[in-house]
């Protein structure tokens, strides 16, 4: 039988009353005795003050010894802070991603030497010769340079570079100047004159006196004397001195002689192949999410490309493309200067899984693992940047060199000027790239005499020429040919080279196609430049092309400038238009995926590669002009090689 609950309170529960506890208001029971230790549990303000005080002294010092490592400006505090946060840098929103890695090492001889050379100088019809000073220099373009250097760099602009780039060069004494032939000690002027061949002013009846020939015969005859043999007055020699039978092979077999070897070096081989330096090394580490021929794309390569490449790599090897792989990729540029992977091998927690190279046919083969060592994946985890160096373009690298070295600014200018339209300024150097120049000491009026480039394996030089003629000075390579070009085959002077001449699928038709030019891209409303001078036949809308405007050059050339945003002012048919001009701006119109310059060339109504044509210089030497040239190059040359020949030390500053 169940109770029932009276109150809530079952009435089998007995309860029990709850004593109450008065704990009253008084304070808490301290031993206030000052002889015994104080109760810990008791506020010390000699502790707290200590503490406080440690606690400041810390974070000063603390704080003073970073600010004198890393410094408190935005670069060294807030962009890291910002680089933390980015999601684009994670992986999963938690780990971050390693980034790409190029091992870039410049070359670093520098070179800048004085060197005395006779120079002549033709003044009517007499030439004074007189030594001067020149001043050798060679420098690596990757060399380190100071900030306040890279501070006085003045910015690119290609306008004003290729606006000034056929002005002639005014001729003045210094330039009149030429290398001497020969040595010659201080100051010496030669007259030149006719030879007197008339038979008149000859008198064929004068002959010496008998005193004068005894006077000439007893002034040489000590010296006619020197060398005479008298062959009886050598004495005999007993010819069974000279026994050779001791000579014999077989005879020395009867002696003890011990042959010890001195100064072996011993060198084991070495299996190692050896390694390309034009080629730029560059890890990629594989994300979630990632494919290989957009990462091969990310790298320069085209869409054809990337797929030759992964195709090649699954029918020659068995892996499984994932995330945490990492790519090594060997970059190069081609002849038209677009860097590319000519190898590409991929590797899974150091194993080795694939590799294909470009072959000399220009397809991609499967090929072996190269040589890489397990360090070089452990130093990859740096800053992630999609640039494919940080080395100075070959602008920024010249006037880099050239201020580091001490020369003027307007030397400099000239030594860019000369280059700008053979190499494009803004690619990115490599640590074998180097220039060398020669250039008069006088500091009041240098005038550069030779200059010598080497970008990606390729040298360009150029000597200082002057016309007997017309008194016109200018720079020609070694074959004559001047340093100005009858076309420029950049019409975009801050864009970057995206499509090559060739067969290709359209990317917005989606069908192969010829490409009848290459693409530049450069942000909308960028300048594109006239390549040569010449006649405006067309500046309106034509088809698929957009704005298009044409140009008619000498020689049978035509050149093409598609897709602009809007034509230049004043551009219009019939008018006649100088190499540099701006004749239209970047855009996208008709038939276009983005901003840039379809640039095309036509010789004779034949589409051409702009970028491997042989583009015909501004002038070529010929006849006596060219025999004049060379003979002045031999001495150059002569210089340059004695100079390099006698160096024994090198002096950087």
């Amino acid at each position: 039988m169940r109770g029932k609950e009276i109150d809530g309170v079952h009435p089998f529960l007995k309860q029990r009353p709850v004593p109450s506890v008065d704990l009253g208001d008084e304070e808490p029971l301290y031993h206030l005795s000052l002889k015994r230790r104080p109760d810990r549990r008791r506020l010390s303000l000699r502790w707290l003050g200590g503490s406080v005080v440690t606690a400041v002294f810390s974070v000063i010092l603390v704080g003073g010894a970073l600010q004198a490592a890393i410094g408190l400006k935005p670069e060294g505090i807030i962009r890291p802070a910002l680089a933390a946060i980015d999601p684009g840098r994670l992986v999963g929103g938690t780990v971050g991603r390693k980034s790409d890695r190029i091992r870039v090492e410049p070359d670093g001889e520098e070179l800048k030497r004085v060197i005395q050379v006779s120079t002549v100088t033709r003044v009517d019809d007499r030439e004074h010769i007189k030594v001067r000073p020149f001043v050798h220099v060679r420098r690596a373009l990757a060399a380190p340079v100071s900030d306040d250097i890279i501070a006085r760099v003045p910015k690119f602009n290609a306008l004003a570079l290729f606006a000034e780039g056929n002005s002639p060069e005014p001729s003045d004494s210094a330039a009149a100047e030429t290398i001497y032939g020969a040595e010659v000690d201080g100051e010496v002027t030669i007259k030149s004159e006719p030879f007197p061949v008339n038979a008149k002013r000859y008198d064929e009846t004068a002959a010496l006196k008998t005193a004068e020939v005894e006077r000439i015969i007893r002034e040489n005859a000590p010296f006619l004397a020197e060398g005479a043999v008298e062959v009886a007055s050598l004495p005999y020699v007993d010819p069974g001195r000279f026994d050779v039978s001791s000579a014999d092979p077989l005879s020395l077999n009867n002696l003890a002689v011990a042959i010890v070897p001195e100064n072996v070096s011993l060198i084991e081989k070495n299996d190692e192949a050896p390694v390309d330096e034009a080629i730029e090394e560059k890890i990629v580490q594989v994300a979630t999410g990632d494919a290989l021929t957009k990462l091969l794309e990310a790298e320069g390569a085209t869409e054809v490309e990337a797929a030759e490449i992964q195709s090649t790599m699954i029918a020659n090897f068995a892996f499984d493309f994932r995330a945490g792989q990492k790519l090594r990729l060997g970059l190069a540029e081609d002849d038209a200067g677009r860097v590319r992977p000519v190898r590409v091998s991929l590797y899974s927690n150091g194993q080795h899984l694939a590799t294909v190279a470009l072959s000399d046919g220009g397809t991609y083969v499967a090929a072996a693992e190269p040589n890489f060592s397990d360090g070089d994946f452990e130093t990859a985890n740096v800053a992630d940047t999609r640039s494919r160096s940080s080395l100075p373009s070959v602008y920024s690298a010249l006037w880099r060199s050239a201020l580091s070295l001490d020369m003027k600014p307007e030397l400099a200018e000239k030594l860019v000027r000369i280059f700008s339209f053979d190499t494009d300024l803004q690619s990115r150097t490599s640590r074998r790239d180097e220039f060398e120049a020669v250039y008069t000491g006088d500091p009041d009026a240098e005038e550069l005499i030779y200059a010598s480039l080497t970008v990606n394996g390729a040298t360009q030089r150029f000597y200082r020429y002057r016309n007997e003629e017309d008194g016109s000075v200018g720079y020609y390579d070694p074959d004559g040919k001047s340093a100005d070009k009858f076309l420029l085959r950049k019409p975009v002077p801050n864009g970057v080279f995206r499509s090559p001449f060739g067969m290709r699928k359209h990317p917005i038709l989606g069908r192969y196609k010829l490409h009848s030019g290459v693409d530049w891209a450069a942000p909308r409303g960028s300048p594109i430049i006239a390549a040569g001078d010449g006649i405006i036949e067309r500046a309106s809308w034509f088809s698929t092309y957009g704005r298009r405007v044409e140009i008619k050059h000498a020689n049978g050339y035509v050149s093409t400038y598609n897709h602009m945003s809007g034509i230049a002012k004043g551009i219009k048919v019939g008018m006649r238009v100088h190499q540099g001009q701006i004749i239209g701006y970047i855009g996208s119109t008709g038939l276009s995926t983005g901003p840039h310059c379809h640039f095309e060339v036509l010789v004779n109504g034949r589409f051409v590669d702009p970028m491997k044509i042989r583009v015909p210089r501004g002038h070529t030497l010929t006849g006596a002009e060219l025999a004049r040239f060379n003979k002045e190059r031999k001495r150059i040359d002569a210089l340059l090689a004695r100079d390099n020949s006698s160096r024994v030390a090198t002096l950087t500053d």
